[in-house]
């Protein structure tokens, strides 16, 4: 689920980009940064699914 939020954030940075736009605080750097925690998250095994523990 994170490899999927970071990729639309990558996507989102690279319009804003390409586009010159500028959304406040939200440029691409930031998008791109966030993207980049997304990754690292999804790598790291957070939001990795359903836990199955013992009983």
């Amino acid at each position: 689920m994170l490899a999927i939020v970071a990729a639309v954030l990558f996507l989102i940075a690279l319009i804003v980009q390409l586009a010159s736009l500028s959304l406040g605080v939200l440029t691409a750097d930031v998008l791109i940064t966030a993207g980049l925690l997304c990754v690292a998250l999804h790598l790291a095994g957070v939001g990795g699914g359903i836990r199955r523990g013992r009983l």
